[in-house]
């Protein structure tokens, strides 16, 4: 009688427990001022398909600009949100995601100077 006391339980508690754990949110970047995740940095969650703007110290001096080992991936702009794209070669250096070559140095792709907004979205494995 003890042993099925003891059982049922255990049986609350775990589903008490598994009720409370909540699926991790994919989004998480990390952006820093200089290369290799030096300087000042931040790392947020960010909501998918909507426009982030960075702020100063970040805005135009992003030189890490590296998102969380998740299917998702970022389009770092060259404008503000809610500013057209007038650039006759577009207004984003392509998508990045973990896998970028350059996420740690931006520099070297020489967007560092020049990312403003960006927004993130899923990809598909």
């Amino acid at each position: 009688m003890r042993f099925f006391a003891l059982a049922i339980a255990a049986s609350f508690l775990a589903a008490a427990s598994a009720s409370a754990i909540s699926k991790r949110q994919i989004g998480g970047v990390l952006i820093c001022t200089g290369a290799n995740a030096t300087g000042d940095c931040v790392y947020q969650k960010y909501e998918l398909y909507k426009c982030h703007e960075l702020q100063v110290p970040f805005w135009q001096n992003s030189s890490t600009f590296a998102p969380d080992d998740d299917l998702f991936g970022c389009y770092p702009r060259l404008s503000d949100c809610g500013t057209i794209c007038t650039s006759p070669t577009g207004c984003t250096n392509g998508h990045i995601d973990f896998d970028y070559e350059h996420k740690f140095n931006l520099a070297a792709s020489q967007w560092n100077t020049l990312i403003r907004s960006f927004d993130c979205f899923t990809m598909k494995r």
